[in-house]
């Protein structure tokens, strides 16, 4: 393992964090920070509680959650992306590291942005509404995995994106609707029977309903249901990218 290659890209990619702070951290948080005091405080005052559970402190994991999906896609598309773009990916592909050293510095640089800003947002809404985690072993554990899961994600569709307008278009066309559509924002026992089913096959579910498990110990689903389909998910991604460097589509040509 060439650990300092994969320290050398992690710590590039982190750098450009740093150097558009208010796009990658500010931005998220306040957008965030605005469904608090709007469904958390305004809304949810006049909201019966959902399992026993404030709907202010309901909502918490599925706005955390909308944020690490989209910042983990977004952060790993454009990482990747980018050096194909202006063309030192070629510089990467031909210096002695392995496949899989590139993937853990990209991969790894998006996942720990995109923790960190699980965590700043779960630190923020302490001051909006009562958050208390039961299960912070579990928390952090889906937390990491679904950060991991989906910036592999991302790492897949920037390396399929052949222009700046398709790095957004999945995250924002499919990604967060089916978030918003997951049981982010209610309890999917909520709906009727036909549209529970339906809501099934939306995989944001399970991500959404473990992430909530671990603070309130209620779920829409068995728990290890959901983390039998993230981890499902992760090893698709993990074949996927596989696929990617072993026939070097669309890093090569």
């Amino acid at each position: 393992m060439n650990v300092h290659a994969v320290k050398a890209i992690y710590l590039f990619e982190m750098a450009r964090t740093w150097r558009t702070l208010l796009q990658s951290v500010v931005s998220p948080v306040i957008s965030t920070a605005l469904y608090f005091i709007v469904f958390g405080s305004a809304i949810g005052g006049h909201m019966a509680p959902i399992d026993g559970v404030a709907y202010g402190a309901f909502i918490v994991p599925g706005l955390i959650m909308l944020t690490l999906l989209t910042q983990s896609i977004s952060n790993a598309a454009f990482g990747i992306y980018f050096p194909r773009f202006v063309g030192t990916i070629y510089e990467v592909l031909s210096a002695p590291i392995s496949y899989v050293e590139i993937v853990l510095g990209y991969v790894g640089a998006a996942a720990t942005k995109s923790v960190m800003l699980g965590i700043i947002i779960l630190a923020t809404s302490t001051f909006f509404v009562d958050v208390k985690v039961l299960h912070p072993v579990w928390m952090v554990s889906f937390l990491v995995l679904t950060a991991v899961t989906f910036s592999l994600f991302g790492f897949i569709i920037g390396i399929w994106a052949d222009g700046f307008e398709k790095l957004q278009m999945i995250p924002l066309l499919i990604v967060t609707p089916l978030t918003f559509l997951g049981g982010s924002f209610y309890s999917i026992d909520m709906l009727p029977p036909f549209w529970r089913s339906v809501t099934l096959f939306n995989p944001v579910v399970y991500l959404v309903s473990g992430f909530r498990w671990s603070f309130f110990g209620v779920s829409d689903v068995n728990i290890g249901i959901s983390l039998g389909m993230t981890l499902v998910f992760l090893l698709a991604c993990l074949v996927a990218v596989w696929w990617i460097f072993r026939t070097g589509y669309r890093l090569k040509s």
